[in-house]
């Protein structure tokens, strides 16, 4: 479908009646701190679940176990190897775009200065990154998996930070609409499926159109789990792009929260980044992909290495041309990938599992085949917007 300013204005309103319910239930019952405890011992699909399980819980649990009915697996194979294909630039578009993009909305941004410590952006890029691993593994949607559990626990997160919000009246829901509001919640979505393809798009990936729209799909099955209502989300990449060009003007600017999130980012990488000479280049590479209005916004340093980055994508065409051309290359590079994406996701989890869990009062610091198609090279939808 194809949104107008009412309608998304209307879905500034509705939350996640299930995972609300469930929420409401197990603080009135005083049972969050029970539930937290047994669920890190939830961590696979198909696992009996603990003794002792709040009963709202429970029931939650068994609603939300199985994915909707209408997957195409044919479908979630292809964005698995379109995944395995471009993993560690999907990493990068998720840690470079995506995040910064979810910073350039005031709300959001407040939202998310609310689940962490403004000093430890870690431990979300960390359970960011460790989400789409899950997703993107065989059998991510059956007993033994970690993506369904993940999904169960960031459902009733969100659940639980909309009711804090409202409980301690610290959101003006009159003005911003209720806190994780289905507007926001099919524009993260967006940051993470449309955004990331943009990205890459940008970094010169070489994408078949059957591959990106695989990977979107995916995501609209993730947002199926997280409580997204389907009705309301856009079906195809050509929908999405017009909905994000809505949700970026009705919504994107500069912030407080938005500028602090950002060079707490920036701090994160240019630790993982070795020596000091290469720092720079987070911030350039950050600026290049969100272009220089958001990162004007977001505060994010100009330097020299702007220019420097702006080679990226001719290097990397030449690579994606090795691999095409070779399929040694193509094995080489997608094996250097992978490491360099486990990598990536070790520095940030600390070799950890992170675990999803409702907090009990928010922080006080702040008030099919083997191979992908190339045949058809994906190029992203026009803009809508002037």
């Amino acid at each position: 479908m194809l949104h107008t300013e009412a309608s998304m204005t209307a879905l500034r309103e509705p939350g996640d009646e299930l995972a609300d319910a469930t929420v409401a239930t197990l603080f009135e019952r005083g049972e969050v701190g029970k539930f937290n405890t047994l669920m890190r011992y939830v961590s696979t699909a198909g696992a009996p679940l603990p003794e002792g399980l709040p009963d709202a819980a429970r029931e939650y649990l068994a609603a939300t176990s199985c994915p909707p009915a209408w997957v195409d697996w044919g479908e979630m194979e292809k964005a698995r190897l379109f995944f395995i294909d471009n993993n560690v630039h999907i990493s990068t578009a998720l840690s470079f775009a995506s995040m910064p993009a979810c910073y350039v909305v005031p709300a959001v941004a407040k939202l998310l200065s609310t689940t962490h410590g403004l000093a430890y952006p870690s431990k979300r890029m960390a359970e960011t990154g460790q989400f789409t691993v899950y997703l993107m593994q065989p059998g991510a949607f059956e007993a033994g998996s970690r993506f369904i559990p993940a999904a169960q626990k960031v459902r009733l997160l969100h659940a639980s930070i909309r009711h804090h919000l409202k409980r301690e009246n610290r959101w003006d829901t009159e003005t911003l609409g209720t806190p994780i509001c289905q507007e926001d919640l099919i524009g993260g979505q967006m940051f993470f499926s449309l955004l990331v393809l943009d990205s890459l798009h940008r970094l010169n990936i070489h994408m078949s159109t059957e591959g990106a729209e695989a990977y979107y799909y995916a995501w609209r099955v993730v947002g199926a789990m997280l409580g997204i209502d389907q009705d309301a989300v856009p079906k195809t990449l050509d929908e999405a792009r017009q909905f994000l060009d809505l949700y970026m003007i009705r919504h994107m600017g500069p912030s407080e929260e938005g500028a602090h999130l950002t060079r707490q980012l920036i701090d994160l990488y240019e630790e993982v980044v070795p020596g000091t000479f290469f720092d720079p280049v987070v911030s350039a590479l950050i600026r290049y992909l969100i272009g220089d209005t958001c990162a004007d916004w977001l505060r994010v340093p100009s330097t020299a290495w702007d220019t420097v980055v702006k080679t990226v994508p001719h290097l990397l065409g030449v690579l994606e041309a090795i691999e095409d051309r070779s399929p040694l290359g193509a094995w080489a590079l997608d094996r250097l990938g992978s490491l360099t994406a486990v990598l990536e996701l070790s520095s940030l989890t600390r070799g950890r599992v992170m675990h999803y869990a409702i907090p009990e009062e928010l922080r006080k610091e702040y008030d099919v085949s083997s191979t992908p198609p190339r045949a058809r090279r994906w190029i992203p939808p026009t803009s809508t917007v002037s």
